[in-house]
């Protein structure tokens, strides 16, 4: 027998949903994460390549230098600094620290600025 329809699960449009701007905060926090982890071996492999010779690091220099590399560059920088400072915001959270709704949503848009910052700052430097 079938359950009534008012009972049923329901289909939810995940992008139309609004969320809290500390749910954001959170989700680009698990995002960033995902993000240094699948991009460490390449830095690692750059920072290799680099501390061979000269001419491997002038080579990677030049690389890094181009609009693509800059971008990528970019999205590194923002998930390094948003993982870092939401983490930060976390352990303070869990510290009872900032845990009152005003701040943690101040706390929340901090740490979206402080990523969005890093992210123009090294996309203002590669154009100049």
């Amino acid at each position: 027998m079938r359950p009534p329809v008012a009972s049923r699960p329901r289909f939810l449009n995940l992008f139309r949903i609004s969320y809290p701007i500390g749910a954001i905060a959170s989700i680009a926090h698990r995002i960033s994460g995902l993000l240094l982890l699948v991009s460490l071996p390449a830095l690692v492999n750059g920072l290799d390549y680099s501390l061979q010779s000269e001419s491997n690091f002038l080579t990677l220099r030049t690389w890094l230098a181009s609009p693509w590399a800059t971008t990528i560059l970019a999205f590194a920088a923002w998930g390094l600094v948003h993982h870092l400072s939401a983490g930060m915001r976390h352990l303070l959270m869990d510290a009872g620290i900032g845990t009152a709704l005003l701040q943690a949503r101040r706390s929340a848009r901090a740490v979206i600025l402080l990523g969005l910052l890093a992210a123009v700052a090294i996309l203002l430097k590669g154009l100049l």
